[in-house]
């Protein structure tokens, strides 16, 4: 069996805690009366609109978007290219929600999903972890020449 890589663990530990945030989003209980009234922040969709543990905004589309991000991280970790190439993706589209987060006009993505207050903070840090997996941590030399031996062996095999 093959052990798993820095990156993959990161793919996968997001997609876990993406797919529980994204259930726990549509868990009643865990999601208070949202401190900004859905017509302040814009939103025309407002299903399922509060603070999820009385701190982050979220709505029934922001709680797809977390279990796709989830499902997709735990898809992504059973290789280090997916893994990433889904870091990669990960750090553009969390860094683009954080730009569009700092700008009033576009905190409600289109009036679909609230990315103000808290989220700011929640989308540039997942940003700048998964920027380090997917465009500056590398396979070292080791990993490299491992995988080129195998691909020999398996070739002459």
């Amino acid at each position: 069996m093959k052990s798993r890589k820095p990156g993959q663990y990161f793919a996968l530990v997001i997609g876990i805690l993406f797919l529980l945030i994204g259930i726990m989003g549509f868990i009643p209980a865990l999601v208070k009366e949202p401190t900004v009234s859905a017509d302040a922040a814009n939103l025309g969709f407002s299903g399922g609109y509060g603070d999820l543990l009385g701190l982050f905004p979220i709505n029934f589309l922001h709680n797809i978007v977390h279990l796709t991000v989830g499902f997709l991280g735990i898809l992504a970790s059973i290789s280090l290219g997916s893994s990433r190439l889904y870091s990669g993706a990960l750090a553009l589209f969390y860094g683009l929600l954080t730009i569009l987060g700092l700008i009033p006009a576009t905190q409600s993505t289109l009036g679909f999903i609230p990315i103000f207050g808290n989220e700011i903070w929640l989308h540039a840090s997942t940003a700048a972890i998964a920027t380090y997996f997917g465009f500056i941590a590398t396979p070292d030399l080791a990993e490299l020449t491992e995988k080129k031996l195998s691909e020999r062996s398996a070739s002459s095999n």
